[in-house]
C-alpha cells in the first residue's frame, strides 16, 4: 500500500496569500450578487449589467408576479394564485419571442473592390440589434456614425464572414456600416436589424 507524499510547507499558500484569495473570492461573489442575482430576482440593477443581459426585466416580472399572486391568494386561494402565475409567465415568454423577431432584412452583393454603406436613422439613446452573414467570400466593415461634429466607432472587422451584436447611440444621426469587398470574388451580405430606428439609408 502506497501513501501519498506529504506536501512541503513551502508549497502551501501562506496566510497572506490565503487572505488575498479569500478577499478576491468575496469580491467576486459580491459582484455576481450585485450584477446578476439582484437584477434577476428583485429587478434591482445598480450597475446596468442586468438591463443589458435582460435580467432586470425578469426580476421585475418575478416581483410583480409575487405581488399579484399574494393578492390573488387572498381572494381565491393558492389554486387561483398558481393559475395566475402560469398565465402571466406564458404571456411573458410569448412577448419575448415576438420581440426577438427581426424588423428588417437587407441583402446586397459587392463585386471585388466595390463598397457600400447601410445605416439606420436613429435618435440619441436609441438601441439597435443586428446580425449579418457574408456568402461567397469575406468582407471588411466599419460600424460607425458621425453627425454634427460628433463621431463614434462601434466596431471594425477585416476578412469577416458573420457578426452580431447591439449598440446604443450617443447622438442622433445615421448609424451603421461601411462595407468593402477586398476579396477576389463577389460577396453577398445579408443584414438583419431590429431596434429603435426610423429608416434605413443606403449609399454607394
Amino acid at each position: 500500500m502506497y501513501n501519498a507524499p506529504r506536501p512541503k510547507l513551502e508549497d502551501l499558500p501562506s496566510n497572506p496569500q490565503l487572505r488575498r484569495m479569500s478577499i478576491v473570492a468575496a469580491i467576486g461573489a459580491a459582484a455576481i450578487g450585485v450584477m446578476v442575482y439582484l437584477p434577476a430576482e428583485y429587478g434591482i440593477d445598480p450597475t446596468g449589467v442586468g438591463n443589458v443581459l435582460g435580467l432586470t426585466e425578469m426580476g421585475e416580472i418575478k416581483q410583480q408576479l409575487a405581488e399579484e399572486a399574494a393578492e390573488d391568494e387572498k381572494l381565491h386561494g393558492a389554486e387561483g394564485s398558481s393559475s395566475l402565475i402560469n398565465d402571466v409567465f406564458d404571456l411573458f415568454v410569448s412577448t419575448s419571442h415576438a420581440q426577438e423577431a427581426w424588423t428588417d432584412e437587407v441583402s446586397f452583393t459587392l463585386e471585388p473592390g466595390a463598397y457600400t454603406e447601410i445605416k439606420a436613422t436613429m435618435e440619441k439613446g436609441a438601441t439597435l440589434t443586428y446580425a449579418w452573414t457574408a456568402e461567397g467570400g469575406r468582407i471588411n466593415f466599419d460600424l460607425h456614425a458621425h453627425a454634427g461634429g460628433e463621431n463614434v466607432t462601434y466596431e471594425k472587422g477585416r476578412g469577416q464572414t458573420s457578426g452580431e451584436g447591439s449598440f446604443e447611440t450617443p447622438f442622433a444621426g445615421d448609424h451603421g456600416w461601411f462595407w468593402r469587398n477586398r476579396d477576389k470574388s463577389a460577396v453577398t451580405v445579408t443584414l438583419q436589424l431590429r431596434g429603435d430606428y426610423s429608416g434605413i439609408v443606403r449609399s454607394d
